[in-house]
């Protein structure tokens, strides 16, 4: 007998400078999907700032990546990625600010890999552990089904993707012009069924949607019309089909954009 997906969903919502806040079940861990691309632009950020490295220095484009379980190879193919086109690259070279963009704007697989192998996961998670962000786990790149079967998985959780965005939103993450060049980054987003779908048309969504089997995530700041601004986001499991996953996270952006939730928790 198949195994039935347990149904739950997890909210955070907080008012950037303001007092409305709302959180359901925002502790409980999630597959990450491709919301662990977010914490990955973060690092190379950082590094770059370091001078490890320059955002426009090229990075040789490769599909053959080690999986974290046992250091055998696993290898990358178009047909299971969100942005085919990079593959064309194979063998060349691309700037590193367009994979952290093609990683982000299309959650391109192959480049988010590309990435982690530069900065190195150890750093991405010390950087969340050096933010004080608890409940964002981040062990590997992406599409190592070894490592996934075995447990071995990237996990979030609505308050640390809350306290996440909220600290690129306030600047306090690398530099406020890291920052800003991020929320640029995560506002060209081309995945637009979940936040996007419940928003008034030209609503500025700095976002990160992330997908995987029986989980749809999309977390990210949304700015209203008057100039304010709030966090959101959403974590689901086991909503089937997944446009009602995706029709749910509309629902809840169009509802904290027109309201300002009172203080609650459940």
């Amino acid at each position: 007998m198949a195994q039935e997906t347990a149904l739950c969903v997890s909210l955070a919502y907080s008012e950037l400078g303001g007092e409305g806040c709302a959180q359901v079940f925002p502790d409980r861990p999630f597959h990450a999907g491709s919301t662990m691309k977010v914490p990955v632009m973060c690092e190379v950020f950082r590094q770059a700032i370091e001078g490890r490295f320059s955002m426009d220095a090229p990075l040789d484009i490769r599909t053959s990546f080690a999986s974290l379980l046992d250091g055998s190879r696993l290898e990358l193919e178009p047909e299971s990625d969100s942005d085919p086109e990079l593959y064309s690259q194979v063998g060349r070279s691309v700037p590193i600010r367009e994979l952290v963009t093609r990683m982000i704007v299309r959650s391109s697989n192959l480049a988010t890999n590309l990435l982690v192998d530069l900065v190195g996961a150890q750093g991405i998670q010390a950087l969340m552990e050096a933010l004080g962000i608890e409940g964002i786990q981040v062990l590997r790149g992406v599409e190592d089904g070894r490592a996934f079967r075995a447990g071995l998985n990237n996990t979030v959780t609505a308050s640390g993707l809350e306290a996440l965005f909220t600290r690129i939103a306030r600047g306090e993450v690398v530099s406020e012009r890291a920052c800003s060049e991020m929320g640029e980054i995560l506002a060209a987003q081309e995945h637009s069924e979940g936040f996007p779908s419940g928003l008034p048309t030209g609503t500025r969504v700095a976002h990160k949607t992330g997908w995987l089997t029986s989980f749809y995530h999309d977390a990210g700041v949304i700015t209203r019309q008057d100039g304010s601004s709030f966090v959101l986001v959403v974590l689901t499991e086991g909503i089937d089909p997944v446009e009602n996953a995706h029709r749910l996270a509309g629902d809840l952006a169009r509802i904290t954009y027109n309201a300002r939730a009172e203080r609650y928790m459940l």
